[in-house]
Order: structure tokens, then sequence, then C-alpha cells
């Protein structure tokens, strides 16, 4: 792990500083506390560019969000958000490269493609600025160009999902897959881990991409169930929406969602834990979005020159019945 030592030369600076300024007003003051609690000025901020994905549903909102609350002036950063536009990644790689030129403390990357981040990498590594990966890994995973990812263990996940089909239809079943967009880290890990699980008992009969969209996951489903004469016992929709969408199509079709197709999907949003309670959904995986707190430390340990891991897995937990929603449903924060 290369050890940045302008970011660290620069804090190191800013407490110097602000111990000569409290000294010298508590010299003048006359023993005066008034104005304690001031967080200082932005000078004292630790700044953070966050290269983040923006708009995509419900997880990302609940992630971006306590992103930004854990990176709080009040916490001591400067948080700048730039999401991409349309999901582009060229919007992604013009705000990192813009972050570099502005001289940032730190970056937060949650990539919107799996593939291309080499040289901008690169380019943070020569100006010693660290980056963090957020949710979405890269490809290659070569991680002498970053410093630590966080995120839930997709792989896992999904392998946990292809554990509770295997128990529910021990003979297996016709299935098919609805996938997020083609390209991200995230579905291909999902992918992998529900692959390398599943028994060859199941056949599967189509995999799509529904783009996250609950709306068309409806469709792409619709489309499924028709050319299969509706004969599809299971569906593996890698987010809530896009399994809260099939299950509409399952309703449209005169079947019912829990009986004639089980539905399992990731993310563990309220909207997904209240369709397993109602019946449309039959096992959701949680994929924890509340890290901030673990980014926080990640940065704060990095900026003061210590070790960190490569890695940082975020614990999930699963939802295999209505009560066990139900029972979480009142604590749930996204």
């Amino acid at each position: 792990m290369p050890l940045h030592t302008r970011t660290r030369t620069r804090l190191v600076l800013s407490t110097t500083v602000v111990a000569g300024l409290a000294l010298g007003l508590s010299a003048c003051g006359g023993g005066d506390d008034a104005g304690s609690g001031s967080t200082g000025g932005a000078d004292d901020l630790v700044t953070v560019g966050f290269v983040a994905v923006g708009p995509e549903g419900g997880w990302r909102t609940a992630n971006e969000n306590n992103i930004k609350e854990a990176f709080s002036t009040e916490n001591g950063f400067e948080l700048k958000y730039s999401p991409a536009t349309d999901g582009s990644q060229n919007s992604q790689i013009t705000a990192f490269t813009s972050f570099i030129d502005e001289e940032v403390d730190v970056i937060l990357l949650s990539a919107t493609e799996a593939t291309g981040w080499e040289d901008v990498l690169s380019k943070a590594q020569e100006a010693e600025i660290p980056v963090v990966l957020l949710d979405r890994g890269i490809e290659p995973d070569d991680t002498s160009l970053y410093a630590a990812h966080i995120g839930p263990d997709n792989y896992a996940i999904s392998a946990s999902a292809a554990e509770w089909a295997i128990e529910t239809f021990p003979e297996g079943a016709n299935y098919v897959v609805l996938e997020g967009p083609a390209g991200l880290s995230v579905v291909n890990e999902r992918n992998e881990g529900w692959d390398d699980t599943i028994s060859d008992a199941f056949t599967k009969l189509d995999s799509q991409d529904a783009n996250w969209s609950t709306d068309q996951a409806k469709s792409v489903f619709e489309t499924m169930l028709k050319a299969q004469n509706n004969n599809i016992q299971l569906v593996f929709a890698q987010n809530d929406e896009m399994g809260l969408g099939a299950a509409q199509a399952v309703e449209e079709a005169g079947l019912t969602p829990g009986e004639d197709v089980k539905i399992i999907t990731i993310d563990g949003t309220k909207a997904a834990l209240q369709g397993l309670v109602d019946g449309q959904l039959s096992f959701v995986a949680e994929y924890n979005p509340l890290f901030g707190d673990t980014a926080v430390d990640v940065v704060n340990k990095l900026l003061a020159g210590e070790e960190v891991e490569s890695s940082y897995v975020i614990e999930s937990v699963t939802f295999d019945s209505p009560e066990a929603a139900e029972a979480a449903l009142p604590t749930r924060a996204y």
C-alpha cells in the first residue's frame, strides 16, 4: 500500500494551525468558551470526491444518502458529489479526472462499468490520492491501483439464493434470470454466485437484461411466460425492482406469485420485504447499503498513513418467510 505523503502532510499542517489558533484564542479570551463546539473553517475539512452512480432505485438512493451523511461537514469532510450522467462511464471518468485536478484528499468510486479504469486510477496513484471503491468492483481487479473496496459480497449473496432454490425445489425447476445491465461487476458476480451453486436438476430457460427496472422486468417476463407457455417455476431477479415487476407479470398472466412462480430478489428494500409479506416474492437477499461509517473509518486510516485491508465485506442477511420480513420492516431504513 503506497503511503500518501501529500495528504498526510496537509492534514498535519491543518492540525498545527488549528492548535496554534486555539492557544492564541485562549490567551486573548480570558477563558471565555462561548465559541466552543465550532467546526472550524472550510480549510480544516478533508475534501472527498465521490464519483457516484446517481439515481438507480431504492438501494442506490439509500447507499448514496448514507455516504453523504457519513462524509458530512459535521464529521470533518467536504464531500464533492458527482453522479453519472445517464449511467455514462465517460461522465464518471471526467468527474474522476476533475477531482484529481482539484487535488482532493481522497476519491470514492462507485463504477457504472467494470472495465476501463486503469488510466485514471494510475493518474490518481501518481497524484498520491487514495481511491476507495464502493459497492462495485473493477475488472481486472488490480488491487495495486486502489486502496480498498467496501461492499457486500455479491457472489456469496447469490449463492445463498441458489441454496434456497435447491431446498425449495429438491427435484429441480425451470427458471429464468432477470439481470442488470451487461458489463457491471455486480451483474457478473451475481451470475457467478448463482451459476456455481445451482444444481444440475434446474433448467435455465432464459436470461435477459431488465435494466434494474420494475416496468422493464414486467414486460420482459411477460414475454418469457408466453414463450414458455407459463412453464416457469422460478425467477432469479438480480434486484428488488425487477422481482416486483416479475410478480406483476405473473398476476397478469392469471398465475399466483409464490405458488405458481416463486421469485427471488436481491437488495432487501422496504418494498421487497413488503412484497414478501404480501406473498408477491418468495425469498429476499439483503444487499446492505449502509456502510458509510466503514468508509469513513477506512478513509481516516488511509489519511493517517495506517494500513488498511484491500477488501471490507459488509454483512448482509436473507429473508425466507413473510414472518421474517414483517419483523424487519419496522426498522428498515431504506
